[in-house]
């Protein structure tokens, strides 16, 4: 169906949205719902292709930038404070604008920072297409949804939302098969071609099957704005510090301290302006429910354990010396797991059956944990090929049903409260990714450093030619002690998101058995 057929198409009341800038759902033939299946791949996955490949290759990029590791950080903490607060201004914009002219126009403001960071290459430009990038992801990642919505009959809507969530996952594991030599093509200019050719081709396939209309109103009130303006540098300051903090180290650096006490402020006046509002934007009321703090602790701790993918096991193999390109392989099999996932996911998917599914995933994740917790400085990425997949497959298994679990908590109170869900959501996905990150490089390094200290005093106390050789300044043996204590901090990392995800699992056991949250209906107003 294409739009102009729309306009003669009378629409059944069960394919008309349910929400504010939500396309219409007629039916469509074979050939359109495969378009748009492939459409959402292309997008879910595209979404954070571009950060993935920014993410992965930090390290690499401050070298050809001539920036400092701390400056290079802050590339990723802008894009994931843009990501954040993006639904704050999104979901309203598409209802009131429509979707394409959002999704359209976010994609042609990304390609234009990536020809103005090929043009005028530096810094800010960098800062400027990495929050433009967030934007436009939270956008794909909500398009992707839209459209797989087109592709599931009536029934079977719930997995839109299984798929629309699991696929953008696949971005970062994508990024790293990328070969690095066609990255730092002519001082990096090939990431962002890549970058701009991405922007161009999910431009030009959005045009091949148009989704059908939405219905357009004013959305937009005076004081959103006024709360978008509060909370986005509120966002900002937090990240730079998650971002940063690891780096410059938390203690060794005052402006990290001033920049947590000026964001407290911000949030404090953002949540003033809108408990006083008739139509607030966030329903902070609703956030401080048993129910939705529950599921947010739940979807933070979970991400945080997460990030043991992207910190601890790439972090392990890359203080041994190697690079992005001897870990194809391994990122294969976590992108075939993801897949196996999200499969397993739609396969599982019940209301009854959700809080079963989120606590397998975090078993799985402890299991992966667990068996990454003996690496040794021998450690190569076939040692990681099943644990590294048993996380990655708890990883799609996880999100899918939190982000129905929560949609449904959503729905009982009230189309209104689709923005306070969705930025609730992706604070905990986005800033618990972030942060995750912060807290396992942290306790590493704290670790390492206890590590190398027993080491050290147990190398003088036992072995005086040791002694007398690290007496002499042998750099050789300084070097192994510092390798070998990194390992077992790695080690510490694993085990401390073992504990992590374990935790998250007993949990949602012991509400089961005594609280019974499966025999519960979401009724309105339900908030136990």
């Amino acid at each position: 169906m294409t739009e102009r057929s729309t306009e003669a198409y009378v629409y059944a009341s069960h394919e008309r949205p349910s929400f504010p800038g939500s396309p219409y759902a007629p039916r469509h033939d074979a050939t359109r719902r495969i378009a748009y299946a492939l459409i959402a791949l292309l997008a879910g996955a595209g979404a954070t292709f571009g950060n993935g490949l920014v993410n992965v290759n930090t390290a690499n990029l401050a070298g050809g930038m001539g920036l400092y590791a701390a400056e290079a950080s802050w590339l990723p903490a802008i894009y994931v404070a843009f990501n954040a607060c993006a639904n704050l201004m999104l979901v309203k914009a598409r209802a009131q604008f429509g979707i394409p002219a959002v999704t359209k126009g976010l994609l042609a403001c990304y390609a234009l920072a990536a020809i103005l960071q090929l043009v005028l290459p530096g810094f800010a430009a960098a800062v400027v297409i990495r929050a433009v990038c967030g934007l436009t992801a939270a956008a794909l990642t909500t398009f992707t949804t839209y459209n797989l919505l087109q592709v599931f009959p009536l029934k079977l809507r719930p997995l839109a939302l299984i798929f629309g969530t699991s696929l953008p996952q696949l971005g970062p594991p994508l990024a790293r098969l990328v070969p690095l030599d066609m990255l730092v093509l002519t001082d990096w200019q090939g990431l962002y071609l890549i970058e701009l050719g991405l922007a161009l081709a999910l431009l030009a396939i959005m045009s091949l099957a148009p989704l059908p209309p939405s219905d357009r109103s004013k959305a937009f009130e005076p004081l959103d704005f006024v709360t978008i303006a509060l909370l986005l540098p509120a966002a900002i300051l937090i990240c730079s510090v998650l971002g940063l903090g690891r780096i410059l180290w938390w203690t060794d650096t005052p402006w990290l301290g001033w920049a947590l006490a000026a964001a407290i402020p911000l949030l404090i006046a953002a949540w003033q302006v809108e408990r006083r509002r008739q139509h607030p934007l966030l329903h902070f009321a609703w956030f401080s429910t048993g129910d939705m703090l529950r599921f947010a602790l739940v979807a933070l701790l979970v991400r945080v354990a997460l990030a043991e993918q992207t910190y601890g096991a790439v972090g392990l193999l890359t203080s041994g010396g190697l690079t992005n390109d001897q870990l194809h392989t391994l990122f294969t099999l976590v992108v075939i797991a993801m897949l196996l996932g999200m499969i397993v996911a739609a396969l599982t998917l019940s209301e009854q059956r959700l809080p079963y599914q989120i606590m397998a995933a975090s078993l799985l994740i402890a299991w992966g944990a667990w068996m990454d917790s003996g690496a040794n400085s021998l450690t190569r990425p076939e040692q990681l090929y099943l644990s590294q997949s048993l996380i990655a497959f708890g990883t799609t298994l996880f999100i899918g049903p939190a982000l129905v679990y929560g949609f449904l908590r959503m729905l009982s109170r009230g189309p209104d409260h689709m923005v306070s869900f969705i930025v609730l959501f992706s604070v905990t996905q986005n800033i618990g990714g972030l942060g995750g990150s912060a807290l396992l490089g942290s306790y590493q390094t704290v670790m390492a450093r206890a590590h190398a200290q027993a080491l050290s005093e147990h190398l003088l106390a036992a072995d005086p030619q040791v002694a007398a050789r690290l007496a002499q300044g042998s750099g050789q043996l300084l070097q192994a002690l510092t390798a070998q204590a990194n390992v077992l901090g790695y080690n510490d990392v694993s085990r401390l998101v073992e504990i992590f995800a374990l935790a998250v699992a007993l949990y949602l056991a012991y509400r089961i058995l005594f609280y019974g949250i499966l025999r519960r209906p979401v009724t309105k107003g339900n908030s136990a």
